[in-house]
């Protein structure tokens, strides 16, 4: 009884250290991928200066797309829909409890 309990012990250590040690493994090699294709970040990257012209040139683009919009939204003939007005029971739900009624048992006096 011991020697089967000492191998049930043995083979479960062995699993649990085989997959542990792939965990370790492949945690291992994500972080080495990562280090290896990184982006280097250099110095040459910073934004180049805009000139006086160009931000004027921006500015007045930016205040005719803004006008060109809130003409557009005055225009716009959007205006909320109302509910459509409806029946008490459907049709369709007077259907249904019918039929639900009828399988119970219940008869229609008429």
């Amino acid at each position: 009884m011991t020697a089967n309990l000492l191998l049930a012990l043995q083979i479960t250590l062995i699993g649990m250290g085989l997959v542990f040690g792939a965990i370790i493994l492949l945690w291992g090699m994500m972080t080495l991928l990562t280090k290896l294709t990184a982006d280097k970040d250099s110095a040459s990257d910073s934004p180049k200066p805009v000139s006086a012209s160009e931000t004027e040139t921006l500015a007045r683009a930016a205040a005719v797309a803004v006008a060109l919009a809130m003409a557009e939204q005055q225009l716009s003939s959007a205006h909320p829909l109302k509910d459509p007005p409806t029946a008490i029971v459907s049709a369709w739900q007077l259907g249904m409890r019918t039929r639900q009624m009828a399988q119970k048992g219940y008869r229609l006096s008429r």
